[in-house]
């Protein structure tokens, strides 16, 4: 029997790009049993401008088993906590996240499900995206391009190496990405200070198969709207974030460990110890970052010390990193 299929879609005023997105969701062979749409207290026609547009698909397609359920949300819960509740909402064996202003490739869910079939270890599956603009005209690249991904990434998620590769940076965005529904026992709740995406992927690679591939399954629209978009930093970008405020970026970045190890601890033999050692050897290094000194000459051999370690190109950016905690601000 085929897997079924939730699509959990967050909305906030997305009246604008809703209609395209719902008809891209509802043309997909086999189609979805449900969408589950979280709106985030919308000011605008959004919810409306969804209901016609399915209504409209079932005219043309009476057969089409596609429900939509609507969860509207008084005061906003925000990106991370909308997409929480309408995961948690679904009902399908397979959910689907998807943004509201973007548009399904015909046929993405029809592979995705048939890679589930195939492996039963699979938790979590992301993809590529074409990139366009506001009007759905292609910018010419795609989201791993924006992303920089590199070879040796793909060849670690490819690898069974998921963990490693997220302990490093997050590359799972939740608009390509499609999870088994039993991953939410082990999610929920989502920590608000970790993305929705970055934390299922996260999540589902210590304790299952995660990997992603390497087409663009949908359109990804990036507009001023954007709560979260795609651009690939320019030379000039990259310097002007090595030399930036630092804030308290480290520091954040050691509690979101912090919270993923009191997570990953609760799930007991699901997570395998030495997932549990590279975790803590990523705080270690996150709080040596977070506890650098204001002064440029004082960071210079404690730095150094660290990249002897090996750890900036085992949970960052590797020699960018060590650019940055040499010369960014305080």
């Amino acid at each position: 029997m085929s897997l079924s299929v939730s699509v959990a879609l967050c909305t906030y005023n997305g009246e604008r790009f809703i209609a395209e997105q719902i008809r891209s969701i509802c043309e997909q062979t086999p189609a979805p049993i449900e969408i589950v749409l979280s709106d985030d207290a919308s000011s605008d026609r959004c919810i409306e401008v969804a209901e016609a547009t399915l209504e409209a698909c079932r005219r043309e397609n009476p057969a089409l088993p596609t429900e939509l359920r609507v969860l509207r949300n008084p005061k906003a819960l925000r990106v991370t906590k909308n997409f929480e509740q309408a995961a948690a909402a679904c009902r399908g064996d397979l959910v689907a996240l998807s943004d509201q202003d973007d548009v399904w490739h015909p046929g993405r869910l029809a592979l995705m499900v048939a890679v589930f079939e195939q492996r039963p270890d699979l938790l979590l599956l992301h993809t590529d995206a074409r990139l366009v603009d506001g009007a759905g005209h292609p910018l010419g690249n795609t989201l791993f391009h924006a992303l920089e991904v590199k070879p040796f990434e793909l060849a670690w998620l490819h690898g069974g190496r998921a963990f490693d590769v997220y302990l490093r940076r997050n590359l799972a965005t939740g608009a390509t990405t499609i999870f088994r529904r039993q991953l939410l026992a082990s999610a929920v709740p989502f920590p608000k200070e970790w993305l929705h995406d970055e934390w299922l992927g996260i999540v589902a690679s210590a304790i299952g198969g995660v990997d992603a591939l390497e087409m663009p399954s949908i359109d990804y629209r990036q507009h001023e709207s954007n709560q979260i978009g795609a651009r690939r930093d320019s030379f000039a970008g990259k310097v002007r974030k090595a030399l930036a405020s630092r804030g308290t970026t480290h520091h954040d970045r050691a509690h979101k460990a912090e919270l993923l190890l009191e997570r990953l601890e609760t799930l007991g033999d699901a997570v395998a110890p030495d997932t549990i050692r590279k975790l803590r050897d990523k705080i270690v290094h996150q709080r040596f970052r977070a506890a650098l000194p204001a002064s440029r000459i004082a960071r210079c051999l404690p730095v150094l010390r660290e990249a002897m370690t090996g750890r900036y190109e085992k949970f960052g950016r590797g020699f960018r990193g060590v650019v940055r905690d040499l010369f960014e601000s305080v």
